[in-house]
């Protein structure tokens, strides 16, 4: 790690420690992405979503968090999801498929 590279010079400083840390919990990925509309299709594997909550998308090229304004299933606004189920929201970045969707807990 590069920060083990200042140690070995004898330098005590860890980059690391000036980020900020939250607590996520994976909830789902991405499916698909319409982009000329801005929303992602996600399919929830573990835990729930709220309008409302904050989420993170993870990917090799995405990185952004976001609040959830709205949400569809099967075209119907809902108020929340769970497991197992294929929601859509709309982005305010391009996503891809695959990406790691996180609610941000903490």
């Amino acid at each position: 790690m590069f920060w083990q590279a200042y140690q070995g010079w004898g330098l005590r400083f860890d980059p690391r420690s000036r980020r900020t840390t939250v607590e996520e919990k994976r909830v789902g990925e991405v499916i698909k992405f319409f982009g000329k509309i801005g929303v992602a299709a996600i399919r929830l594997s573990e835990g729930a979503l709220n309008v409302g909550d904050t989420i993170h998308l993870v990917g090799h090229t995405t990185n952004f968090s976001q609040r959830v304004d709205s949400m569809q299933v099967e075209n119907q606004s809902v108020p929340e999801a769970g497991p197992g189920a294929d929601i859509g929201i709309r982005v305010k970045d391009r996503v891809r498929e695959h990406n790691a969707v996180y609610k941000v807990v903490g």
